[in-house]
């Protein structure tokens, strides 16, 4: 029988997407599932994008310029331009999702066997780009004591190697919420500009940050302009997970010929989903003001209730929609995969994401699960009702056996 190839058996499962036979299992049963797994949002996708789809006139769905549509290039310009972000169209390549802008990402600044400083717990999928792209994940670990807040810079400098080419980052983080400051972002620039890498952000969750604090990109830093990489998408910021649309954006031009050439091997981003993704970008302030106050609300009310459970850590996010929650349990894993099999309240069960998924460290996250709080408030507090009841029972199951 022909072998599949080793960089096949080494990507990693989704820790987010694995427990879906599972899921599918408890509602066959009939049992309602509260998915606090995966981080699609429940709040309507902007109807300017919606119109626009709906309205496409159109007799020849075409390929794009493989750089994405001048049309919607010009106007994110003057979107990140009106952020704080002063770039120009041929600063940015739109992409497929914010995936394909970090696969181009490493695919221009590394080769076979280079190494990427990530802090850890960090986005699943980062794993697997690595992986696909034949590259090594050099985590550094931060933890929920200090609310997974950014590691010392010397955490940073004695992992560094001559195999080290850039440091990727998650501002506001997946899965963690963990918002770094202006003070930690310029920490990481002089390091990078020290011994000459790359600094990859990766700032989909921009908007969503909720105490006042503001959020700081890598494309503002004075003099970064060589290392600074920035990924962006559509799809939490307009939620339009499905759009599949994102962007790699920097001042590098060796780096964005380099990757041009990444987009024009794979012709070109979809076309009807940038008309979607460019007519977005009319949405009114008003709808983000109301998704803010909709997230900070869920937020406050998740963190609340998990608090109320007796040995849970939980760390308040600061952005983005996710938190990282320790549970009195040994094995996330396990207890998981038994919420959905064999324990239901009244007919109603709970789906989260084990958190070893989300770090690269063997044996770091066992008790620990992320939670993606795009659930309305009262299913929120429904779902970690369930938690509560569910960890002693579980927890009897295992001293038995």
């Amino acid at each position: 029988m022909p072998k599949i190839s080793n960089k096949g058996k080494l990507m990693p499962e989704s820790p987010i997407r694995k427990l879906v036979p599972y899921s599918e299992i408890a509602k066959k049963k009939g049992n309602k599932v509260y998915h606090l797994n995966i981080g699609q949002p429940d709040i309507k996708t902007p109807e300017v994008a919606m119109a626009a789809v709906k309205n496409i006139d159109l007799t020849i769905l075409e390929y794009s310029h493989s750089a994405g549509n001048e049309s919607y290039r010009k106007k994110l310009a003057a979107y990140y331009t009106n952020q704080g972000i002063p770039v120009n169209t041929e600063d940015i390549i739109v992409t497929t999702g914010g995936s394909e802008a970090l696969m181009f990402a490493m695919g221009s600044t590394m080769d076979q066997g280079d190494e990427i400083i990530i802090p850890e717990p960090f986005y699943a999928n980062y794993n697997g780009f690595s992986t696909a792209s034949g590259i090594n994940v050099i985590p550094v670990i931060s933890t929920i004591d200090t609310g997974f807040a950014l590691p010392a810079v010397a955490d940073f400098e004695k992992l560094i190697t001559p195999k080290t080419k850039a440091i990727l980052i998650c501002n506001p983080g997946n899965p963690t919420g963990y918002l770094y400051s202006k003070e930690e972002i310029m920490q990481l620039a002089a390091l990078v500009k020290k011994h000459d890498l790359f600094l990859i952000s990766d700032e989909v969750y921009r908007e969503f940050t909720y105490d006042g604090d503001i959020h700081y990109s890598v494309m503002n830093v004075p003099g970064l302009e060589e290392h600074a990489i920035m990924i962006d998408s559509v799809s939490k910021r307009y939620s339009m997970c499905g759009a599949r649309i994102g962007c790699i954006v920097s001042k590098n031009k060796e780096l964005m010929a380099t990757a041009m050439k990444f987009a024009q091997a794979r012709l070109s981003p979809p076309t009807i989903e940038q008309i979607a993704s460019e007519a977005a970008l009319e949405t009114p302030q008003a709808y983000f003001d109301e998704v803010i106050s909709e997230y900070r609300e869920r937020r406050d009310t998740l963190v609340e209730e998990l608090n109320k459970i007796e040995g849970v850590i939980v760390s308040k996010p600061k952005g983005a929609f996710y938190c990282i929650a320790q549970l009195p349990i040994d094995n996330a894993d396990a207890f998981a995969q038994w919420l959905l099999e064999s324990y239901d309240l009244n007919g109603e069960t709970v789906m989260v994401a084990p958190a070893a998924g989300f770090y690269s460290t063997p044996g770091m996250g066992l008790n620990q699960v992320r939670i993606a709080y795009v659930l309305k408030k009262d299913d929120l507090i429904s779902a970690v009702r369930i938690l509560k009841a569910a960890i002693p029972v579980y927890n009897a199951l295992q001293t038995k056996a």
